[in-house]
């Protein structure tokens, strides 16, 4: 039952379900689960897991999500190559030549699409609609379209109706805008100065009007708005999502184990639930951990039971 789970999406140690993982998730019911290179070997491999995973839950249409932007972001880089096709690669021949840009594009997403269903994965967390900057922190860099706000924006248009089209649901991140950081949130917390009407006209605008069921916070502080708490943990920034940025679906945390976040995680879960996101994320497979993040994590409420239910309508 989809209103039994709780709030929380949690990666696994390896490319099968260990006996405590399986205790874990019978006991948990997280709603969903996202899947790295660690569990991912080969074909015949991944779909036995996430059979495994749907079994366990008793739903075909169980949530199993990837990260697989192309670049240096492949977690199926045991499957293909996709070291040259960036987002910078696609924002490059988009600015050269849109009608080649559309072919190549849609071909890319078809195949990635294919190999998702393929494989039984269902959620992809793209596009990155974050702005490029000549000195922000290089975590972004390539993972970005381009420094051109709408150009951004129009190829994650494109990204979201191609993924859609063939049945792979998408997260536009990092929302609010993770362009200006100039520090890597995984290892410290970024502080981005720029006022926010400046922020507003650029990096937070690329994200209205996005057709997609998730969006994926950033772990910045945005000086200007909220002086004290990250986008995650910051009840004016998820407020500023909701109401101006005007995003009505589901928001989940980024991976609340970054060391942006300078809270244990006990307190770095609770913050985010406070803040107004509706699904936190935990990606390290650390089971103490896993566990801390399932127990300060409710049962879903009906507003992503109503969500997830559109998601699953979706699917097909």
């Amino acid at each position: 039952m989809i209103n039994k789970r709780r709030s929380f999406i949690v990666g696994i140690k390896s490319t099968s379900l260990l006996k405590r993982e399986k205790f874990f998730l019978k006991k948990y019911k997280p709603w969903g689960i996202i899947l790295f290179a660690r569990n991912l070997k080969d074909i015949n491999q991944i779909k036995k897991l996430t059979r495994e995973i749907k079994f366990l839950f008793k739903d075909s249409k169980y949530p199993i999500l990837i990260d697989q932007e192309g670049g240096r972001i492949n977690r199926l880089s045991n499957l293909i190559d996709t070291s040259i096709f960036t987002a910078n690669f696609f924002g490059k021949l988009y600015k050269n030549n849109k009608k080649k840009f559309a072919i190549y594009y849609s071909i890319y997403i078809k195949q990635i699409s294919e190999l998702l269903s393929e494989l039984g994965i269902n959620i992809n967390t793209v596009p990155v609609l974050d702005v490029r900057r000549k000195k922000s922190s290089l975590i972004i860099g390539d993972r970005s379209f381009s420094r051109y706000p709408k150009i951004v924006s129009k190829i994650g248009d494109f990204c979201i109706e191609h993924f859609s089209k063939h049945k792979i649901a998408t997260i536009i991140k990092h929302i609010p805008g993770h362009g200006l950081a100039k520090v890597d949130s995984h290892n410290f917390t970024p502080t981005v100065t720029v006022k926010s009407k400046l922020l507003f006209k650029n990096d937070f605008n690329v994200f209205k009007k996005k057709k997609t069921f998730f969006s994926m916070t950033a772990h910045i502080i945005y000086k200007d708005i909220d002086p004290l708490n990250t986008a995650t943990h910051s009840s004016k920034i998820i407020k500023l999502i909701r109401n101006k940025i005007r995003f009505k679906n589901i928001i989940i945390s980024d991976d609340i184990s970054m060391k942006g976040l300078k809270h244990s995680i006990k307190i770095s879960t609770q913050k985010a639930f406070l803040a107004g996101c509706n699904l936190v994320l935990h990606c390290n497979s650390n089971y103490n951990e896993m566990k801390i993040v399932a127990e300060n994590s409710p049962i879903i409420n009906n507003f992503i039971v109503k969500k997830t239910s559109q998601f699953y309508k979706f699917l097909g």
